[in-house]
């Protein structure tokens, strides 16, 4: 097996935000590389600056100092390169299925006859063909996620960021977008970087995990999880699921029972 290429490097990112009090850091030096096709997961306390990070790397928020490195190159962002889908679907009420996930393509004036065929192969592809014509107030929750990964996807980013897209979902949906999502990144060879604070599903679905610290925030660990992972479900029962979970637990500073069943 050939040694994996390094994608995208962050390199001593430092990043604070003005206060009446002052400067307040954030990101304190923050270093790590992701690697192509990649699924990278981020987790840290709360406030740690993971959304931060996201922001910097989709070209939303300045460093103060600091290097992004794309595929050999210094950049300020990866504007354009990346596709950022977040916890809430932000789909168009007053617009169909179809015109919601066409709605990237149409701002990048490529609203022909090749693309919403493409988004009608997608639909198809997450179980959604049928539902063009619907309106997402028709739609269940999970249903309007797998929208909004598609139209995430019919960008054809580099590399998909997504902002915890499944905490409000029930866990058995979580479960199957999950599942979906894994299929799509195999399917369309993309670079994943997930951020979360379930650490159940930071095991089940990474590569590899980048373990934060408190604010101002470092990179305290990162963590290879070596599990077969054909679906999320088996990989929740490999035999080393537990020993990771208890491992980015212990991360955090999260107690748990030694007994207890994962």
């Amino acid at each position: 097996m050939s040694n994996p290429v390094v994608q995208l490097s962050l390199d001593s990112i430092h990043k604070s935000f003005a206060s009446k009090g002052g400067p307040v850091p954030v990101l304190n030096g923050l270093t790590f590389d992701v690697m192509e096709q990649d699924f990278l997961s981020i987790i840290g306390p709360s406030g740690c600056g993971k959304s931060t990070i996201f922001n910097i790397i989709a070209g939303l928020l300045e460093t103060d100092s600091g290097n992004m490195i794309y595929r050999g190159n210094k950049i300020q962002s990866l504007r354009g390169k990346v596709g950022y889908m977040m916890q809430k679907d932000l789909l168009f009420p007053w617009r169909t299925v179809l015109e919601n996930v066409m709605l990237g393509l149409r701002v990048r004036g490529e609203d022909d006859a090749n693309g919403v065929e493409k988004a009608r192969d997608y639909l198809n592809t997450f179980g959604l063909s049928g539902f063009e014509k619907a309106y997402p107030q028709t739609l269940s929750g999970g249903m309007r996620q797998r929208v909004a990964l598609i139209r995430t996807l019919l960008m054809d980013p580099d590399i998909l960021l997504l902002d915890e897209p499944f905490s409000a979902l029930d866990y058995q949906t979580r479960l199957y977008l999950e599942s979906v999502l894994l299929d799509a990144v195999a399917k369309f060879k993309k670079t994943v970087i997930l951020v979360t604070h379930d650490i159940d599903e930071a095991v089940a679905l990474s590569k590899r995990v980048v373990a934060l610290s408190g604010r101002p925030t470092v990179v305290k660990n990162v963590h290879h999880i070596d599990i077969e992972r054909s679906s999320p479900i088996e990989a929740r029962s490999h035999k080393n699921f537990g020993e990771y979970f208890h491992l980015l637990c212990s991360e955090l500073d999260i107690q748990t029972r030694k007994d207890e069943v994962v």
